[in-house]
């Protein structure tokens, strides 16, 4: 867990669950698992078993040590709702998110109908609190878009998409129930190609559907040279009640 993030869109993170296994062209260059497989074999290193996945009890109440505001970003380095995490741990963290309410709290999964399915049932008393923020990630039209219809059947406050890596035009697609819009490029080594075409065609659709778009990166190799400036300014907005004054 960090207190402080570099991620663009988040202010921290926090791992309760640590490791993944890879189910969709989104995952081929994983940044977490390259990270955490460089530390595989390291006597007492967090990530000593590199990326297999593992519940880390001791760190599910570290939010409620956080005395100052923050937006958290859930299991960056895992999916809270990977098969192999129990309903009973995911209820877990749910609690500490309800507890250390002053936090403001994203989910992110690519396992959407098993979120959808838990925020209408176990999940439902956690769904609809506005500091806790559900999303899916969203790569390509054949296994991103079904998501975006998953989570917009979840009852949810605030829904987002987190569409990266962008790995092709998406086309026209439903906005609506969603509040947010997360664009970027693949980065690391051997990262996928994205056309400034397919960014500004979100960009364009979240304006006529009045949805805040957030640009993230141009990513590949050198993210940090290629910046996130699209036409000559950043796009940083969050949802509505979040906006800046």
């Amino acid at each position: 867990m960090s207190d402080h993030s570099s991620i663009e869109w988040t202010d921290a993170t926090w791992n309760p669950v640590r490791g993944c296994t890879k189910i969709t062209a989104g995952c081929a260059h994983c940044y977490a698992e390259t990270f955490a497989e460089r530390f595989r074999g390291v006597p007492g290193h967090p990530y000593e078993q590199g990326f297999d996945l593992r519940l880390i009890p001791g760190k599910l109440t570290q939010p409620l040590d956080w005395r100052s505001p923050r937006r958290i970003f859930v299991n960056s380095m895992s999916d809270l709702f990977h098969e192999d995490v129990p309903d009973e741990y995911i209820l877990e963290v749910a609690r500490v998110m309800r507890l250390a309410s002053w936090h403001t709290y994203q989910v992110l999964t690519k396992r959407s109908e098993r979120m959808r399915d838990l925020l209408g049932s176990k999940l439902r008393n956690t769904a609809e609190q506005p500091h806790i923020w559900w999303g899916v990630s969203v790569e390509n039209r054949k296994q991103g878009l079904p998501r975006v219809d998953h989570l917009r059947a979840a009852p949810a406050a605030v829904r987002f998409l987190s569409v990266e890596p962008l790995l092709e035009s998406l086309g026209p697609f439903d906005l609506s129930g969603i509040h947010w819009v997360i664009v970027g490029g693949e980065s690391g080594h051997g990262a996928r190609p994205v056309d400034a075409a397919w960014v500004r065609e979100i960009r364009d659709h979240c304006r006529r559907a009045d949805v805040p778009f957030f640009f993230k990166q141009w990513g590949g190799r050198q993210k940090s040279k290629a910046g996130r400036t699209l036409d000559g300014r950043t796009h940083d907005e969050l949802p509505r009640a979040f906006q800046p004054s």
